[in-house]
C-alpha cells in the first residue's frame, strides 16, 4: 500500500457528517463543515460559563480562565492569555521540545512508551519554562492533575488532587492580577491533553511514512482525520438560526470537529489520508473562541515528533484511548528506537 491509498476510519463514535439534528435530552448536534463554523462565529451562541470559585481552586481556576467565561469578561481574558504567549518563539519552542525528546530516547533502552514518557511530559515542560513558572519539572504532574478534572463531570477525587495541584501552580507562577495568572496557567492546562493526542496520533499514524512528508504536513491531517479535541459545546443566549432551524435561548449546540474534518463538501475524499492537502481542520476551532495556542501546540507537537520519526519505529499493538468525550487520547503509545 502507498501513501496515496492510505484511509483512515473515523474513530468509534464518530457521527456521520450531516445536517443538524436534535433530541430532548442531548440539545443539537452539528456535523457539517459549513454549520459548524457558522455557529462559531454566531455570538447567540456562546461557550457554557463556568461559575466563580474559592481563589486558589479548580473552580476559581474555570472561572477565571477564558475558556469559559462569559462574552463581556471574554475578550481581557484572552488578551491575558495571547499577552502571556507574545513573547514565546515557536522555533525556539520546536527546537527545545526535539532537545528533550532526544535525551529521553538516549536515556531508555530499546522501547519506550510515547504517552508515559514524552507527550505530556515535554511539551508542559518546554512550555512552563517559557510562561515563567520557576520549577518546570514540577508543573508538569499539577498540570496533568488539573487537566484530569477540567472539564464538567469530574469527579470529586479528582478535584481534589486538581484543587491541590492548582495551589502548587500558583506558588510557581509569576504574580500578578488573578486574571493573569489564571490564564497563564490555563493555557497550560489546555495545552495538556490536546497537544498529547496530537503527539500520540501522528505516532501511531505517521512513523512509517516517507521522509519526503514533512512533520508539520503530518500533524495537519492527523488534526483533521484523528483530532485530539473531538468537538466543544456552545449554548444559545438569545434566539439564532442553524441551517434553517430555530435555536431557542437555552439550547445546547454540540459541535462535532471529528465529523466536520471529514465533510466532503470541505475535503475531498475526506476519508483519504493526504498530507498536505489544502484547506485546515476545525480542531482548534474558529472565529473569537478559536485557540490563541495552536501555532505554539503545533511547534511543540513537530519538535517531538519529528525525533521520533528520525530515530524510531512503530511497534505493532492495540491502541486503546482515555475515557472521555471529546478528547482522544491514546493510553499507550509504543515505539522501538533504531
Amino acid at each position: 500500500m502507498t501513501i496515496d491509498d492510505l484511509v483512515i476510519a473515523p474513530a468509534p463514535g464518530t457521527p456521520a457528517c450531516g445536517p443538524p439534528t436534535h433530541r430532548p435530552d442531548t440539545g443539537w448536534t452539528v456535523t457539517r463543515h459549513a454549520d459548524v463554523r457558522a455557529v462559531l462565529a454566531d455570538p447567540a451562541c456562546q461557550v457554557p460559563v463556568a461559575p466563580d470559585g474559592a481563589p486558589g481552586t479548580l473552580a476559581w481556576l474555570r472561572g477565571t480562565v477564558s475558556r469559559f467565561s462569559a462574552p463581556h469578561r471574554h475578550p481581557t481574558r484572552r488578551a491575558a492569555g495571547v499577552a502571556a504567549l507574545a513573547a514565546v518563539d515557536h522555533d525556539e519552542l520546536r527546537a527545545a521540545a526535539a532537545r528533550l525528546t532526544g535525551e529521553a530516547l538516549d536515556r531508555a533502552d530499546d522501547r519506550l512508551d510515547v504517552m508515559a514518557a514524552l507527550a505530556r511530559h515535554v511539551p508542559l515542560r518546554v512550555l512552563a519554562a517559557r510562561l515563567g513558572l520557576t520549577d518546570p519539572a514540577a508543573a508538569v504532574p499539577a498540570v496533568t492533575a488539573v487537566a484530569a478534572a477540567y472539564h464538567p463531570g469530574a469527579d470529586a477525587a479528582r478535584i481534589a488532587a486538581a484543587d491541590q495541584a492548582v495551589s502548587a501552580l500558583l506558588a510557581i507562577t509569576p504574580p500578578g492580577p488573578p486574571e493573569a495568572v489564571a490564564n497563564r496557567i490555563g493555557l497550560l492546562v489546555q495545552a495538556c491533553d490536546a497537544t498529547a493526542g496530537l503527539i500520540g496520533a501522528a505516532t501511531r499514524h505517521g512513523l512509517a511514512l516517507p521522509a519526503t512528508v514533512s512533520t508539520d504536513d503530518l500533524l495537519a491531517e492527523v488534526l483533521r482525520l484523528d483530532p485530539p479535541v473531538r468537538g466543544t459545546r456552545r449554548v444559545a443566549v438569545a434566539p439564532a438560526r442553524l441551517a434553517g432551524h430555530a435555536l431557542a435561548v437555552g439550547d445546547e449546540v454540540l459541535l462535532r470537529f471529528d465529523a466536520a474534518n471529514r465533510d466532503p463538501a470541505a475535503h475531498a475524499d475526506p476519508d483519504r489520508f493526504a498530507p498536505g492537502r489544502p484547506g485546515a481542520a476545525l480542531t482548534f476551532g474558529a472565529g473569537p473562541r478559536g485557540c490563541p495556542g495552536e501555532r505554539h501546540a503545533l511547534a511543540l507537537a513537530a519538535g517531538v515528533v519529528q525525533v521520533l520519526r528520525d530515530r524510531c519505529r512503530s511497534v505493532a499493538a492495540p491502541v486503546t484511548h482515555e475515557p472521555h468525550a471529546l478528547l482522544r487520547v491514546p493510553t499507550s503509545i509504543e515505539v522501538e528506537i533504531r
